[in-house]
């Protein structure tokens, strides 16, 4: 099938996600290895994004193909979730191992969503409380309660949903400022959600959702000290906390869990995506073990058909030996420190390039559209330089998100730094186009 083709009955027959179906101009894609991925007439993309923030040890690596094709000769591919399993039993050892403090016990599902979904309903179960604090920054996946925790304007759409959700400002919101140094932003912030805390009620607020570090809506690491005093807060008023390292988990931010960056242990760790690469659907709920106690002796109240999926265990246990096996988190700090050199050096080049932010292989350059620092596009819009940007980068062979005033920069952990320059040249060029529209 040639790549028109593929467009179109891809567009005819099929929905796609966040867009006007008839208005997509999708990428035609017929393989993938390593950064890379082809169309089907023979042009390569650098996969800068790892598609979306998740094929962390990069396309088709052998040894995970290898352990998926031996899963499927045992014949034993699918079994209801009241089952035992060989991949199930070695995948939660293997997980309890690997993630920090007392996180021991998982709850496998098939998405990032998912994982969210499920732990909702553990921290209404486990606390008896209704209430969940959120972040307006956040986003936490597009099923239905998952979409009310979200706070970005996607949300908007699809409300009326799953009451009990209370949003509440990052530390870093959109157009205010908590502070002129971090110091300040900590102290201010956490000042503010105490007091929503008290307008809330204490003893009606089951548990806080972040993004440890916000993906899409910024990539903005908490600063110094916001954690730990977070997690000093919450434990006050008896409010469990839940990381959302569904982007920043696997060693994107250059620690195999981001929230090991503040020095702190959540009560409950939501996954997916690198969990398994992307190779196949798997996400995962990894609860503490007071939590997991509790379950017990009481039912948890949350399930699904493909929990556990033997498969899915099986390419997870593979994705996460090869990233241990090719030390791909310490790749990620090393090649990180790379990509802040060059977005500095962007940065300082083009004056459309307002700021950056970065840890590990979690990027993303800020457009602006004059020097008084205004954002060349606001939430849900965008911008014709924005779209020749992209345009562009499609047309040099470079596949990276751009949305709203955001250009993205998360490559695959395996990338070497040759790879990686090679990249940011095409970053840099292509700037060019958004400094002609900049006004000084």
């Amino acid at each position: 099938m040639d790549s028109q083709e593929m467009i179109d009955l891809c567009k005819k027959h099929t929905l796609y996600t966040w867009a006007a179906t008839g208005k997509v101009d999708p990428w035609p894609v017929s393989h993938a290895e390593g950064i890379y991925f082809w169309d089907p007439d023979g042009k390569r993309y650098i996969d800068f994004n790892s598609q979306l923030m998740s094929v962390n040890i990069g396309h088709s690596h052998p040894k995970v193909i290898a352990a998926m094709k031996e899963q499927l000769d045992r014949g034993l591919l699918y079994c209801f979730p009241a089952t035992a399993t060989e991949p199930r039993a070695k995948l939660g050892k293997r997980l309890s191992e690997l993630v920090p403090g007392n996180i021991n016990t998982f709850f496998f599902c098939l998405s990032g969503a998912e994982a969210n979904e499920n732990a909702i309903k553990a921290v209404r179960q486990y606390t008896g409380r209704r209430k969940i604090l959120a972040r307006y920054r956040s986003y936490h996946g597009a099923t239905n309660a998952a979409m009310q925790l979200t706070g970005d304007p996607r949300r908007l759409h699809n409300e009326p949903g799953m009451p009990g959700v209370v949003h509440v400002m990052d530390p870093h919101p959109y157009w205010y400022s908590f502070g002129k140094t971090e110091e300040e932003v900590v102290k201010n912030n956490l000042t503010y959600l105490e007091e929503i805390i008290q307008y809330e009620g204490p003893d009606q607020i089951a548990a806080m959702w972040i993004e440890t570090v916000t993906g899409t809506n910024g990539i903005l690491p908490p600063p110094p000290g916001y954690l730990k005093g977070l997690r000093a807060l919450l434990n006050k008023y008896g409010i469990l906390m839940v990381c959302d390292e569904v982007m920043a988990g696997w060693g994107r931010t250059g620690k195999l869990f981001a929230f090991e960056h503040g020095d702190i242990v959540p009560d409950i760790v939501c996954m997916a995506k690198g969990l398994t690469s992307s190779y196949i659907p798997l996400g995962a709920m990894g609860l503490s073990d007071p939590i997991a106690k509790y379950f017990q002796d009481n039912v948890f109240w949350g399930g699904l058909t493909y929990n556990s999926h033997a498969l899915a265990c099986a390419t997870a246990l593979a994705a996460v030996d090869v990233m241990m096996e090719e030390k791909l988190v310490e790749n990620a700090a090393a090649m990180g420190e790379v990509m802040r050199g060059e977005m500095a050096r962007i940065q300082a080049k083009h004056p459309s390039v307002g700021a950056f932010r970065q840890i590990g292989l979690f990027g993303m350059l800020d457009i602006h559209k004059n020097s008084k620092g205004d954002l060349i596009a606001g939430y849900n819009k965008t911008h014709p330089a924005m779209v020749a940007t992209g345009k562009f980068y499609r047309e040099q062979g470079l596949f990276t998100f751009l949305r709203w005033n955001h250009i993205m920069c998360n490559p695959p952990l395996c990338i070497t730094e040759e790879q990686l320059l090679e990249a940011m040249d095409i970053i840099d060029r292509g700037l060019d186009i958004t400094d002609q529209v900049f006004e000084g």
